[in-house]
């Protein structure tokens, strides 16, 4: 069996912790067993470690989130990343080609794919283990995961079972995108269950569903195409048009974590970061991410989210709207993880001649190293405040320490690796600064000592 992390997002939905690197996914918001926060990911990839099936997980990612993802997780899953944002059936179907192609998988195996935005308890996993024999058992070509609903919400898809007697899984009678309010009730007297956006199938199915619409099966083949596809969703595409299904009921704890209101409830406290909520503010939520405190007096069934990208203050019921206005003012993200630490923006500026400069802060965590690369459009100048490391600069290699300035020329080749944590100010100049322009030519400290050292890229 082989499950399949769907990880991604727009990050406009919890705006503005969340961007379009670090999505909701990855704030470090929700409470461990040994109380240190952690994040969605982190909490999925624990709780399918508990269930024993970590060995048998890969993620899905658009490739800008593939340095964070590593971050958060390690390189314990296998990463399959997409060079493009192309909806949930692209995303399933490049996972199902590269398993066929790459690793060469039984085309009997079945496939798990699920969403990392989800909130559940450890048993939950635990029904992944009966995947292959219940869609053995019932010949069904898909099994899905429904859970009972506990109010009439137009917020989930609902899944309508034909139930003859009690079992174990049920025929899938009709299936409903987001009803209002009173459909939802009138499904949920027929029985209705939440769509849990998780799904079973063979790798066969997947296989023989892609070469019947004209699609490829090969790995490469759908990347070349990747770029042309449109965004389409696996639930449209496959799931409702998929004649023989089958539902699994799930009774436990389930939530969706889509939204401020949702994840509110799950934060372990009222507040997280600098500052107060009043004690007659009820219901009322902080989440401060700023150096500077925030207060909340007075004001109830609110969420406060502060970072250097924004500040939001909505009532919980209607927070999602940010959703539709941060498209307005979405910008440079002011916060970004990497597989090596975090840099965080401090200032911008562009003069009347068109010249940019960019200052950050870098963090590194001690031991971890930059790719060995280059930018054609920019120069930099880094200056060390804290810690020690190794600097790669065009093939020489030296030591950097608190308060040594290191210019890097337009072009010239330079990574750095942390021996103790590091931290220090990097100032980017030049006339066209965006996060493309790089050219990596060595990932590992390794392979960029063999290049400096040999002055050709490693084998």
């Amino acid at each position: 069996m082989r499950i399949v992390l769907l990880s991604g997002g727009s990050g406009k939905r919890l705006w503005p912790l969340s961007n379009e690197i670090r999505s909701k996914i990855f704030l470090k918001l929700l409470e461990s067993p040994d109380g240190v926060k952690e994040s969605m990911i982190q909490r999925i990839c624990r709780q399918l470690e508990s269930a024993g099936l970590l060995p048998y997980t890969s993620i899905v990612t658009h490739q800008s989130q593939i340095e964070i993802t590593i971050n958060h997780i390690g390189d314990r899953v296998p990463i399959i990343s997409e060079p493009h944002k192309r909806g949930t059936f692209t995303a399933v179907a490049l996972a199902a080609a590269y398993f066929h192609s790459k690793v060469h998988a039984d085309a009997d195996e079945t496939v798990c794919i699920i969403p990392v935005d989800l909130f559940v308890e450890e048993s939950f996993f635990h029904i992944f283990h009966q995947m292959p024999h219940i869609l053995s058992q019932s010949q069904a070509d898909l099994a899905l995961l429904g859970t009972t609903p506990t109010h009439a919400s137009s917020q989930y898809g609902y899944i309508v079972p034909k139930i003859q007697n009690k079992a174990e899984y049920y025929p899938v009678a009709q299936f409903v995108e987001k009803p209002d309010a009173n459909h939802a009730s009138f499904l949920i007297q027929k029985n209705a269950l939440w769509n849990c956006g998780v799904f079973a199938f063979s790798l066969r199915f997947m296989l023989s569903y892609l070469s019947s619409r004209g699609l490829p099966v090969e790995y490469e083949e759908w990347l070349d195409r990747y770029e042309q596809l449109p965004e389409l969703s696996f639930d449209h595409e496959v799931v409702e048009k998929t004649g023989h299904t089958v539902v699994i009921p799930y009774g436990g704890t389930w939530n969706d974590l889509g939204s401020w209101d949702t994840l509110a409830n799950h934060l372990g406290s009222s507040v997280v970061g600098l500052g107060q909520v009043s004690d007659d503010s009820v219901n009322t939520q902080l989440v401060n991410e700023l150096s500077f405190p925030v207060h909340v007096i007075d004001v109830s069934d609110i969420i406060v989210a502060a970072s250097a990208d924004g500040i939001l203050v909505a009532s919980k019921t209607n927070a999602n709207r940010i959703k539709q206005q941060v498209n307005s003012i979405l910008r440079r993200p002011m916060y970004d993880e990497r597989r090596w630490g975090t840099c965080r923006v401090l200032d911008y500026s562009k003069t009347e001649k068109e010249t940019e400069t960019l200052i950050k802060k870098i963090e590194m965590h001690a031991g971890k190293n930059m790719s060995y690369h280059s930018h054609q459009k920019r120069r930099e100048v880094w200056t060390v405040i804290s810690g020690s490391g190794e600097l790669i600069l065009e093939g020489r290699l030296s030591t950097i320490q608190t308060g040594d300035v290191i210019q890097i020329p337009c072009g010239a080749k330079h990574t750095v690796k942390a021996i103790t944590p590091l931290v220090f100010i990097e100032v980017q100049i030049g006339n066209d600064l965006n996060e493309e322009d790089i050219t990596r030519v060595a990932v590992t400290w390794e392979k960029a000592i063999e290049y400096g050292n040999k002055g050709e890229p490693p084998a």
